[in-house]
């Protein structure tokens, strides 16, 4: 969140940070946000009785009180630990980006460095992608691929990962915004 926040300001990409939203009132990110200048909102998912779908229309009106609209804006996952509901990924459908740390189809969901680790992998990475309703399993927008060397822990694989995760995903926001990016089926293409 904070290497897209900067790379708006620095590298010029036509976009208008709306809000940062955690599902957690002791987010980092809410600080970083806010010390950035982007207005920043708790909505506290621990504890939470309603469904998935209950819990996301609060977050849709959060989104549609600071102009992002279905129509109107780009969602983006960086840390938002809580998978969302069917309902809002089809209300913004083509609208979300998420950042994976794999070269996805490659070990999606959790533990993915890991699991790359045990699997004995060459090669790892990390995957922006659009979310659909299933789990890491939407249009690839753009990877970057990370050697995986002897030796290698899920932490120390995770680290430089993290440094291309930082890189790839506010390039992905980048051509989002100069509306680059046309999907054809599943596939997207770059114009």
């Amino acid at each position: 969140m904070e290497s897209i926040l900067g790379a708006v300001r620095k590298r010029g990409i036509p976009a208008n940070p709306a809000v940062v939203i955690s599902n957690r009132a002791d987010a980092e990110g809410l600080k970083t946000a806010r010390r950035l200048g982007v207005p920043a909102v708790a909505i506290p998912s621990e504890g939470f009785s309603g469904s998935r779908w209950d819990y996301d229309r609060k977050l849709v009106r959060a989104l549609q009180k600071r102009g992002v609209s279905p129509t109107n804006g780009l969602v983006c996952l960086a840390g938002f630990m809580r998978i969302i509901s069917p309902e809002f990924v089809k209300k913004y459908r083509n609208r979300i980006l998420n950042v994976h740390p794999a070269l996805l189809p490659s070990f999606p969901g959790l533990d993915s460095q890991r699991r790359a680790v045990d699997y004995g992998v060459r090669y790892s990475g990390c995957t922006v992608h659009f979310v659909d309703s299933g789990t890491d399993t939407g249009p690839i927008v753009t990877q970057a691929v990370v050697g995986v060397k002897d030796g290698d822990t899920a932490d120390t694989l995770a680290e430089r990962i993290l440094a291309e995760e930082h890189r790839i995903y506010p390039e992905a926001v980048d051509l989002f915004a100069r509306k680059r990016i046309r999907l054809v089926g599943r596939r997207t293409v770059i114009v």
